[in-house]
């Protein structure tokens, strides 16, 4: 089975940062697209940024300058590097990688559990 094992959430002051990691493991055999989505309280689930496996990336305009998305796939973990967070960018903050199971044919897509990220003073 697969496993995406989120942290780094927390509680920042206005202009803080944070930086989120997502560490995928068991019977991996390749990762293909990662990406960062974000749930804010009683709005709809949003794509933050994504990474392809050739490590071209893209950014939702209200992050653009101040988030930026990485990955090492050796660790097969992605990051997101949160810099002068404002209090829109509350929410649960959630991985989702697309990638072949060992023993399965097909893409597959898995989520994180989430983490919560606070922006408040």
């Amino acid at each position: 089975q697969v496993q995406l094992v989120e942290s780094g959430g927390g509680l920042v002051q206005p202009g803080g940062s944070l930086r989120l990691s997502c560490a995928a493991s068991g019977s991996i055999a390749s990762i293909y697209s990662m990406r960062w989505y974000r749930q804010a309280p009683g709005k709809q689930r949003e794509l933050v940024a994504a990474i392809n496996s050739g490590a071209g990336t893209n950014y939702a305009d209200f992050v653009k300058g101040r988030f930026t998305i990485s990955r090492d796939n050796a660790k097969i973990t992605v990051y997101l590097q949160m810099n002068s967070l404002e209090p829109e960018d509350t929410g649960v903050y959630y991985c989702n990688i697309d990638l072949r199971e060992i023993g399965v044919v097909g893409l597959q897509e898995f989520w994180g559990q989430g983490t919560q990220v606070t922006v408040s003073s």
